[in-house]
């Protein structure tokens, strides 16, 4: 399943996934620091959804009270509810 999510309060404008058997093909960030996000993205790669939010879920960039990783935690619930 392809799924695209549109982040709030960061830097980054959507988050592009791919998800196969709730497990991620592949997730990419369009905007934001792009260095750190391609790593994230990577990291993420054949992770299970569930263990991905888990890890990423509440990580705060800057007291914004979000940070790139929480939306990709977002990103990934709702595309377990799409």
């Amino acid at each position: 399943m392809k799924y695209s999510y549109i982040p709030r309060g960061v830097c980054s404008r959507m988050i592009e996934l791919d998800i196969e058997d709730d497990v991620i093909k592949s997730c990419r960030f369009l905007g934001g620091c792009n260095g750190n996000l391609q790593g994230i993205g990577k990291l993420v790669q054949g992770m299970e959804v569930d263990e991905a939010i888990e890890r990423l879920e509440g990580i705060d960039c800057a007291g914004r009270g979000t940070s790139c990783p929480d939306q990709l935690a977002k990103a990934l619930r709702a595309a377990q509810e799409a």
